[in-house]
């Protein structure tokens, strides 16, 4: 099995790092501990150290140790902080900078510190770099607090220990995404359009190639980067990105995360329209839409996932709607009335709907809301 570097930083929650070192060790994998001083002031090391099955001081270059996957379970937001800036000031921070293989970082914190804009830009910082999160989870802190800050429990993240280590999920499967927002062009210059940045969708791509998928990413527009490994089709407007997806029919799994112009201008002005004193009344007429017609196209075997932004929560109900008007195999809603999550902001959640039922997945990074809705489209494929 694989050797598991165990990274275990400051907190209350480094209990139950304790729990993660035995469901680990129960699964066959070798766990190296890399305990804080900030740790040990909970737990000791000598007992992760007793749980992994090591002898003590077995390796005195333990920042040196190679291994198949680095886990950060907790980290704190100051753990976090120094990852981000390289800081190496301790055996965990001195591993994760020798470190030369995937990293999965599960943070534990205040709710008010998990959303301090340093703490927020630091997680940005470690997505660019490729590194995975999960977590945290929302609920009722040691301090008595409730939000989101909480650890999320040893066997998920076993679980999502198992999925990087084990066989790729969707190797030889093709994935298409649709990702960012439409603008539609009023004239040269100005555009109807809105704040989407194309984070989730750029998510969910990372998600399915890590996954090993081969990936189409059909790009409106994006504010953030593509991950590497994908292809990329840029699609700046509706009737682009319907001309791509429909150029793209041979897929195994299709998710509709772009926010696609519902209108469009029934004619662009030539060049500039000069600004006078007179009104300005703009016709608009409907646009494609692209996930219902891709759920008329859709054939045996293919999963369609579309994505449905709403402002309150009664547009849950529409929502649930779309599995039967557009042919979907998964819709996942989220209110975007709500702030820091939803369009432009690196955090979402989310209720995933399908023929079987629904479920919530609480505000995380889009990193680990995109691992759910993947989640729940793979387990739909034939």
């Amino acid at each position: 099995m694989a050797r598991i570097l165990l990274g275990v930083s400051g907190g209350i929650a480094a209990y139950k790092a304790c729990e993660l070192v035995r469901l680990l060790v129960r699964s066959g994998h070798d766990v190296v501990p890399l305990v804080t001083p900030g740790a040990e002031r909970f737990v000791t090391a000598q007992t992760f150290t007793a749980l992994a099955r090591r002898p003590a001081g077995d390796d005195p270059y333990l920042h040196l140790t190679r291994g198949d996957l680095l886990v950060i379970a907790p980290c704190t937001a100051n753990t976090l902080a120094k990852l981000a800036y390289g800081i190496a000031d301790n055996l965990l921070t001195q591993a994760a900078l020798a470190h030369r293989g995937p990293v999965l970082v599960a943070p534990a914190m205040n709710p008010r510190m998990w959303a301090n804009a340093a703490t927020r830009a630091n997680v940005q910082t470690l997505l660019d770099r490729g590194l995975e999160f999960i977590g945290p989870d929302e609920g009722e802190m040691a301090e008595g607090e409730w939000g989101v800050g909480r650890l999320a429990e040893p066997e998920e993240i076993a679980a999502r220990i198992g999925q990087m280590l084990g066989a790729p999920t969707l190797a030889g499967k093709r994935v298409l995404i649709t990702a960012g927002g439409t603008r539609e062009p009023l004239d040269d210059v100005r555009y109807l359009g809105n704040r989407s940045s194309g984070r989730m969708g750029v998510a969910l791509a990372e998600e399915a190639r890590r996954r090993g998928a081969e990936v189409t990413l059909l790009a409106a527009n994006l504010a953030v980067a593509a991950p590497a490994g994908v292809r990329v089709v840029a699609a700046p407007t509706a009737a682009d990105m319907a001309e791509a997806a429909f150029s793209s029919l041979d897929y195994d799994i299709a998710i509709c995360a772009a926010a696609v112009a519902d209108y469009r201008p029934v004619d662009a002005v030539a060049g500039k329209r000069a600004k006078d004193a007179s009104t300005w009344s703009v016709e608009l007429v409907p646009t494609t839409d692209i996930a219902k017609a891709l759920g008329e196209r859709k054939r045996f075997g293919q999963v369609l996932v579309t994505f449905g932004a709403e402002i309150g929560a009664d547009g849950l109900d529409r929502k649930r709607g779309m599995l039967e008007a557009k042919n979907a195999d998964v819709v996942v809603f989220n209110d975007v009335s709500v702030a820091g999550i939803g369009f432009d902001a690196q955090e979402n959640a989310v209720t995933i709907v399908t023929h079987a039922g629904e479920h919530d997945v609480p505000r995380a990074p889009k990193s680990a809301i995109a691992s759910a809705v993947i989640d729940a489209a793979e387990t739909l494929l034939p």
